[in-house]
């Protein structure tokens, strides 16, 4: 297990017992608002003077100067500045850098700590309906919920995914009726075809329409005969969306497969719940709770309705029983919901029903990992010339394509290892680009920004690494635990700090949720390494042995550090390209 500590948060404990020693004030490290500098020649700025000078009604520069002079950290910190109103300047020392960062030769986690206090998440991402092929609509949730999955596990928390499969409601009765009248005994080799034809069918044949109507019925029933042929949509609907997820690179399985059907046998529980706690009314024939603050335009109370005025139960039902199973069955601590910005308020008003029915207590937290659409280049939803959602195994095998050709000038590279690199660098380019915004953002869908070889793309960094493990093979040797690291100039010393920067990284992108986070700092780490590469000989018959092992002990770790991220992120690495 690592216990390296990040730059930042050592540096800030240095700065809290300095403020409890100078000034007589305790401040948890993590609130010390120590911040790495953007200033040439400055680490890491220190702003908590100016948040401290009015509580102790003394200047911010009276207060920033009792911290430096309390602070005892002259083995980390070579100097000290007082800036502006009052900003604390600090320079490391390079011995101390280059001590760090040899410590790091050879750790699998890259001095990335695992946290000190595990919780159990439960995951739902992806989410695709039975019966419909995957679309680019699906491909954010899954994308950013596996990207997550694997942050979180890296972090130390246990993760519980569930993919919560649109496999139940009334449309599964037109489904089975044409299943059955087209006599299919084979697979569905297209989906969304199946399902068009269905409800064509279901909205110009009134005949059709009752005997689906009949279906739904029998289906919710638990009628035998109708349970396995709903069985097998929901099995062929999966083995598409298995299709989809291998390309992917996705971690989701049959195993974690939680449809709406799993909890069809808590709905009524549920609306039972509701009623005896006093929470529901009954509104134009339907049971609905009114949460307490949601209201509409004309300030109407708005209803989430547990149960329609038929009888039957809508996604609102489903999700309380969702919440209720994993909080109560399970025992998780906090719910994740990887799902479209559209549906805040719905997730809002399920989250506080949810506590007034003590399914969220205080010991759980729920929150909607909301995202942003994918836009085409004319700024509007990314849909095909016809109209119709992109089919997302179609787009990956695109990309898969398109990379090939980026690839095929690349001779060193065998016949039977461009496939496997083409694959690496097509569905990386895809996920990486969906990744490296912020989520909430919409983002344009650009083969060209994609695939570029420069700027913060996968393909940036994959060549990046590409281009370290060229070296450390044409050096002929290992880089071993232990091995002396110099910074005798700027950009290895740069290379260094932004080395030493990876927890931080990580601890962003986990605490808010927000993959760019570990995406921006890969990015950032990619350059400095250019800049080491440019300015900084490591094979030259001219360099030093020692500064030789030392500058191909930095390569080797900027490769680990690199292909970690990229493996956090869910993206493969070649060995070459």
């Amino acid at each position: 297990m690592s216990t390296h500590a990040d730059l930042g948060m050592e540096l800030g404990a240095r700065v809290a017992a300095a403020l409890r020693t100078g000034l007589d004030v305790r401040v948890d490290p993590v609130d010390t608002l120590i911040r790495p500098s953007t200033r040439d020649g400055v680490d890491y700025q220190c702003n908590i003077a100016m948040s401290l000078a009015k509580k102790l009604g003394r200047p911010p520069r009276e207060v920033a100067t009792a911290l430096v002079e309390a602070l005892d950290a002259a083995d980390m910190v070579a100097e000290t500045e007082i800036a502006g109103p009052g900003f604390v300047n600090f320079v490391l020392r390079d011995d101390w850098l280059a001590e760090r960062v040899a410590e790091l030769l050879g750790d699998p986690r890259a001095g990335v700590p695992v946290t000190d206090a595990p919780r159990r998440f439960a995951l739902d991402y992806s989410s695709p309906n039975v019966a419909k092929t995957m679309h680019v609509g699906n491909m954010r949730s899954t994308v950013i919920g596996d990207a997550l999955h694997r942050l979180l596990a890296f972090a130390g928390h246990e993760v519980l995914p569930h993919n919560h499969l649109g496999d139940w409601g009334t449309p599964f009765g037109m489904l089975i009726e044409h299943m059955l009248d087209s006599g299919l005994d084979g697979s569905i080799t297209d989906l969304n075809a199946f399902y068009q034809q269905a409800r064509a069918k279901f909205d110009a044949d009134e005949a059709f329409a009752t005997r689906s109507r009949d279906r739904v019925v029998k289906l919710q029933a638990g009628d035998e005969q109708t349970r396995q042929l709903w069985q097998r949509l929901v099995d062929e609907s999966a083995r598409h969306f298995q299709a989809v997820y291998d390309l992917l690179g996705i971690r989701l399985t049959q195993a974690n497969i939680y449809g709406e059907s799993f909890y069809n046998p808590y709905l009524g529980e549920v609306v039972d719940e509701l009623t005896e706690l006093g929470l529901t009314e009954v509104s134009d024939g339907a049971v609905c709770v009114f949460p307490p603050g949601f209201t509409g335009r004309e300030g109407q109370r708005l209803p989430l309705i547990v149960r329609k005025s038929d009888g039957g139960y809508g996604y609102a039902a489903t999700d309380l029983a969702t919440a209720r199973y994993w909080t109560r069955e399970r025992d998780v601590t906090d719910l994740l919901y990887v799902v479209g910005s559209p549906q805040a308020q719905h997730f809002q008003m399920v989250f506080a029903v949810c506590t007034q029915a003590g399914y969220l207590t205080d010991k759980h937290r729920a929150e909607h990992i909301a995202f942003g659409s994918v836009l085409g280049a004319d700024g509007k939803m990314m849909r095909t010339r016809a109209g119709e959602s992109v089919a997302l195994i179609g787009l990956l095998e695109e990309a898969v394509a398109r990379a090939a050709k980026v690839i095929e000038e690349r001779s060193e590279l065998a016949e039977a290892d461009r496939a496997a690199v083409a694959r690496a660098v097509g569905i990386g380019a895809v996920k990486y680009a969906d990744l490296a915004g912020d989520r909430l953002k919409d983002y344009v869908f650009t083969w060209e920004k994609m695939l570029a070889k420069d700027g913060n793309t996968s393909v940036y960094l994959q060549y990046a690494i590409a281009r370290i493990r060229s070296v450390l093979r044409k050096a002929g040797e290992t880089v071993q635990p232990g091995t002396a690291v110099r910074l005798g100039e700027p950009a290895e010393r740069a290379l260094a700090v932004k080395l030493l920067q990876l927890p931080a990284a990580i601890d962003a992108a986990v605490a808010e949720y927000a993959p760019h986070k570990l995406c921006g700092y890969l990015f950032e780490t990619a350059s400095a390494f250019t800049g080491f590469y440019e300015n900084c000989p490591i094979l030259a018959s001219s360099t030093p042995d020692d500064v030789r092992g030392s500058r191909l002990a930095l390569a080797a770790l900027t490769a680990d550090v690199l292909v970690l991220g990229l493996s956090l992120l869910g993206i493969d690495a070649p060995e070459r390209l």
